[in-house]
């Protein structure tokens, strides 16, 4: 009896190769036949369920994606509940940063899908919609914590959402060794602090 195929599988199978690839040699390398050979697969297998490098990097982003939730939904479900809303920042953009191997993947691929879209029509509005997504979800957050006396009353809560996001700019600091990780979490550390005192 021939063997079934979970096509699911054997997409998220060709997603973590191109991850290896990404994570090992950039995303000029992650040619459709380099991912293939990677999977352990055919070119024209792969191309039975990507037929396009865009389409590989989308998948493969929503799964890097889902990932990263995971490891959140993980983290805090560890903390203290209900959570502080500084500690759920902190572990949000914690796991945003490349202080991990799977962390460092996605940090990669990420790259590679913001260079990719600002060339890429399509592709650009979909990642602008999950980029307004997770900003949108940030600051919901520190609107909750400004209303239920976390923060101080006179902080503007668009602005600081977008403080907190731009601490995610620490990752090709972190990947090129111009900041080392304690200084990263040092810096992330007191910029809470900050947010969070005097309220």
């Amino acid at each position: 009896m021939p063997k079934q195929v979970d096509h699911q599988e054997r997409r998220e199978a060709i997603a973590h190769a191109l991850w290896r690839v990404v994570d090992q040699h950039g995303w000029s390398r992650a040619t459709l036949r380099e991912v293939a050979r990677e999977a352990g697969v055919s070119l024209g297998q792969l191309q039975h369920y990507f037929a396009s490098r865009t389409a590989m990097l989308t998948f493969a982003m929503e799964s890097a994606a889902e990932r990263t939730a995971d490891r959140v939904a993980r983290g805090l479900a560890a903390l203290d509940q209900p959570p502080h809303p500084r500690d759920v920042l902190r572990l949000v953009l914690v796991e945003m940063l490349p202080l991990h191997p799977d962390a460092r993947a996605s940090s990669r691929m990420s790259a590679a899908y913001v260079l990719e879209a600002l060339h890429d029509p399509a592709l650009r509005r979909q990642a602008g919609l999950g980029l307004r997504d997770g900003r949108a979800m940030v600051e919901r957050l520190v609107r909750d914590a400004v209303a239920q006396g976390q923060i101080a009353p006179d902080r503007d809560p668009g602005i600081e959402t977008d403080l907190v996001l731009a601490l995610t700019g620490f990752s090709p600091l972190l990947e090129l060794g111009v900041v080392e990780p304690p200084a990263a979490l040092a810096a992330i550390d007191q910029h809470l602090d900050r947010l969070f005192a005097g309220a």
